[in-house]
């Protein structure tokens, strides 16, 4: 007579039945807000990374002055991300990627890529529009990629890195509870298709934020001192190990987890100066306290849409330094006079109908020329 098995027995058999996804890959997680899943079945026999790359994070790179269109030093740093990107390109591919595509998630203000597109690996496509689209958010779809991918990327706001910040200056994005980084609002965005994120690199306090992803493949490129200055780690050895992580990356693509939050989103913008959003305090209808704006989202793409209506509130905060600029007397009073000036012209010009202001570019009318997504 066969002895009935012990309840530490069965448990843990039905814990294995249950982790195993009864046999169609892993079981959803939840814990803490979020939701960690096995990744979209491939359904083509070709496997398509989609890569994304800020410039934060670039290696070489440790002076601020690097990050923005018109600086000089931006030029050289425009070689060092074009580096970064095709080191990883070449590991992706040599773990097996059949396809890489390129998208711009900087926002320098170049009009163009930031990336030198006639040095980018020829194998890789760069990803564009005839119309404009939100790179972390528009671009999610079912069964277009199998795995994204990013490189140069970094710290959240107040998270210590160089050039930490989320989004844009003073933003801190609080998602079910939790302060994130750009990094993972690309990863909960394209878990919403079941696809993972299977590689990053950054500085080291970018590494610390993720490491909750144990599956994912980081690269540190440099040891951040402050928000305006990093150890440089040096470019043989980065790339070489960005070859290699990437390459893993690929080949333990099986092993990757898609992550997603819970739902209904308690979504949050706490604005840190120079941002604000103490303005909204007060106004009926909206939750503001110690500039932080808290509301509800159904759905991540509508807790997106609503922290990105609050940026452009928070943003009008940078405003409050025109009044260092304004210190020196005789710079106020040519500033101030040159503002009234056109804020009256503009007025009466309007009323007469001599002026219109310029209509926001369609995303269904689409504009002139091609759009590569950086912010």
């Amino acid at each position: 007579m066969r002895s009935k098995p012990s309840l530490t027995v069965g448990l843990c058999l039905l814990l294995a039945f249950v982790f195993s996804g009864c046999g169609t890959g892993t079981a959803p997680v939840e814990s803490g807000g979020r939701v960690i899943s096995g990744a979209a079945p491939d359904t083509d026999g070709a496997t398509k990374i989609l890569l994304y790359y800020d410039m934060e994070g670039t290696s070489g790179q440790n002076d601020i002055r690097s990050l923005s269109f018109g600086n000089e030093e931006y030029r050289e740093a425009r070689v060092w991300l074009t580096d970064d990107v095709n080191a990883v390109i070449e590991g992706l591919f040599a773990g097996g990627a059949d396809v890489v595509d390129v998208v711009d998630a900087h926002g320098s203000g170049n009009p163009q890529r930031d990336i030198l597109l006639d040095k980018l690996d020829s194998r890789a496509q760069m990803l564009y529009k005839d119309e404009p689209f939100r790179p972390y958010v528009d671009l999610t779809e079912k069964g277009l990629y199998d795995a994204v991918a990013v490189v140069c990327m970094h710290s959240k706001t107040g998270g210590g890195g160089f050039a930490a910040h989320t989004y844009t200056l003073g933003m801190d994005w609080i998602l079910n509870d939790m302060s994130i980084n750009e990094t993972e609002i690309i990863a909960y965005s394209w878990g919403r298709a079941d696809v993972p994120l299977i590689f990053a690199s950054g500085d080291n306090k970018l590494k610390e934020q993720l490491e909750w992803m144990t599956w994912l493949e980081f690269v540190t490129v440099k040891i951040a001192k402050s928000a305006d200055d990093a150890e440089l780690i040096p470019f043989d050895e980065v790339h070489q190990e960005m070859r290699a992580a990437s390459q893993r990356a690929v080949e333990n693509l099986s092993r990757a987890q898609a992550v997603k939050l819970s739902t209904p989103i308690k979504a949050q913008l706490r604005a840190v100066h120079p941002a604000r959003l103490d303005m909204l305090d007060g106004v009926p209808g909206i939750l503001c306290q110690d500039q932080t704006v808290t509301f509800e989202a159904q759905d991540y793409l509508e807790a997106y849409d609503g922290i990105e209506g609050l940026l452009r509130v928070a943003t009008l905060g940078y405003t409050g330094l025109l009044n260092e600029v304004l210190r020196d007397e005789d710079n106020r009073l040519k500033i101030m006079n040159e503002y009234r000036e056109l804020l009256f012209r503009r007025w009466v010009d309007v009323e007469s109908g001599r002026w219109q202001p310029p209509s926001p570019v369609s995303k269904k009318a689409g504009g002139k020329g091609k759009y590569f997504g950086a912010r």
